[in-house]
This record gives structure tokens, sequence and C-alpha cells, in this order.
């Protein structure tokens, strides 16, 4: 375990998913449990997906979006365990093929190398989770110990409702690793 204050390091992996909106909920819902935060999103989902002011007062700590350079430290401790969500289709399809063009991918990437737990939430539209490369990235990502909640595809369920998307479930995907 990571020590920041007597608290393990959770790493909070965001994409460019209108849900990301919510991501406040998973980051407070971490602390509850014990754990200090650090936010890395994609480069979209920094062009306004979620409220980046909220979420650096919330974790106290600046969004990881960029590369830093060798000469600037190391803005996060080593994390403990991370989570995805929500995660998009370019997102697991290029990690699933190791491609690390983001500084996302790139934590992820190295997350699989170093054993760090991994929770992902999904959020893929159904006709792109049909397509059989996310399938076959689907498959990787568990063969490398990656755990999944439940895909969200963010459509209207019966009777005009949008479906709850699990944010604490990631944090049961994790807990107790």
């Amino acid at each position: 375990m990571t020590e920041t204050a007597g608290r393990p390091f959770l790493y909070v992996v965001v994409c460019a998913a209108g849900v990301a909106a919510d991501v406040g909920r998973l980051i407070t819902a971490a602390r509850e449990r014990g754990w200090e935060v650090g936010v890395i999103a994609t480069p979209v989902a920094m062009n306004g997906f979620f409220d980046t002011a909220a979420v650096e007062a919330r974790t106290g700590r600046p969004i990881r979006s960029a590369w830093r350079t060798p000469d600037r430290p190391r803005p996060f401790p080593p994390p403990d365990a991370v989570v995805v969500a929500p995660a998009t289709f370019n997102t697991l399809n290029k990690w699933a093929a190791g491609i690390a063009d983001t500084l996302a991918l790139g934590t992820l990437c190295e997350a699989a190398g170093l054993g760090v737990p991994v929770a992902v939430l999904p959020c893929v539209a159904d006709a792109l989770a049909a397509h059989p490369a996310y399938q076959d990235s689907l498959r990787r990502l568990r063969g490398m110990g990656v755990r999944f909640g439940e895909p969200y595809t963010g459509e209207p369920e019966e009777g005009g409702g949008q479906p709850e998307f699990g944010w604490e479930r990631a944090l049961d995907l994790i807990d107790g690793h």
C-alpha cells in the first residue's frame, strides 16, 4: 500500500462519455471508503465532459491529462488500485492493444505490468459493443486480470427512464484485493 496520509491511493481514469459528468460520485464514495484519489482524464474528457474545477476541489489535486516532462516531479504516488469509469470503446480497445498514446492509456498499460488491481465500468453503446474488436478486447483485458462492472449503454430503459451508472460497483470490484 502506498502511504498517503495513511490511506491507499486510487487512480480514477475518466473517459469522454456523458455520464462522466457525475464522476464526483465515485470520488466521494472512494474517499468515504478510505481512499485518497487522483484523477487522470483522457484529453477529450477534459473538453467539457465533467466539471474539472469541482473534481480538483474534491480531490485536492490537479487532474492529470498530459505527460509530464522528466524534470517535473510525479504529482501522484504510485496507485494501489485503478478505476476506469466511464470506460469508452476507444479507450478499452486501445488499452487491450497496448497502445499508450495518452497519459490515461499509458497509465493503464503500466498498471497491468505492475500488477495493480484495475476495475472498469464500461460505457459503450450496444452497436459498438457488438463489434468483434471490442469483444476481443474484453477477453484480453479479463485475461490480464481486469475486473468489469455491468456494461452501461446510456440507452433509455423501457418506460423511458435512464439506467443508473454503478459508480460504487467499481469500488466493490477492488475492495479487498
